[in-house]
């Protein structure tokens, strides 16, 4: 994993997008996004899951892959996952394979990329502003973790911004807590 700020200039999305400026996991963890790697055996990782479903109380999980080739509609599904939004679920990804971008809100309304490949897991926060988009070599399998059966139920920007989900996120940050 690596964060930092984006750069928004209008390279096509799933370039780096590299500010120069570094945002640590401190900083993510502050605006309500957890990371971690997990280095075990296949087995070893799929036990840490398992844990993690127990302690958050996920109930189901399923795989999506996103290819040109793999995915129905990519074109226009690459779209949606774009464009900001929020959910009233926590987002919960672990990459199984390939690599690509979460973009979150920061507590000053910034754009903090975050590059994630193999092995990471990724948590965004309901209610926090993000969007997802592949890297160059269009190809990430993920798994999606839920508290209740499979949805991806996108609020856009600016229909989220009087949401309760997003006021109570918006409440949990402060503008200094991400210095």
């Amino acid at each position: 994993m690596r964060a930092y700020y984006y750069d928004n200039s209008a390279a096509d999305q799933r370039e780096a997008h590299d500010s120069g400026r570094p945002v640590q996991v401190e900083q993510l963890n502050a605006i309500g996004v957890h990371y971690q790697r997990l280095e075990g055996t296949e087995e070893e990782n799929a036990a840490a899951i398992d844990a993690l479903c127990k302690e958050r109380e996920y109930k189901s999980r399923d795989d999506i892959t996103i290819s040109p080739t793999l995915l129905p509609n990519y074109e226009e599904k690459i779209k949606t996952f774009f464009s900001e939004h929020i959910h009233e679920d926590e987002e919960i990804r672990y990459v199984l394979d390939g690599a690509g971008y979460f973009d979150v809100r920061d507590a000053s309304d910034q754009w903090v990329r975050i590059f994630v490949e193999k092995r990471d897991l990724l948590i965004v926060p309901a209610g926090i502003y993000h969007r997802f988009t592949l890297d160059t070599g269009n190809y990430i399998k993920a798994m999606r973790l839920f508290k209740e059966d499979p949805k991806w139920t996108p609020i856009n920007r600016p229909d989220a911004d009087s949401n309760e989900y997003h006021l109570a996120h918006i409440k949990s940050i402060t503008p200094a807590s991400f210095c």
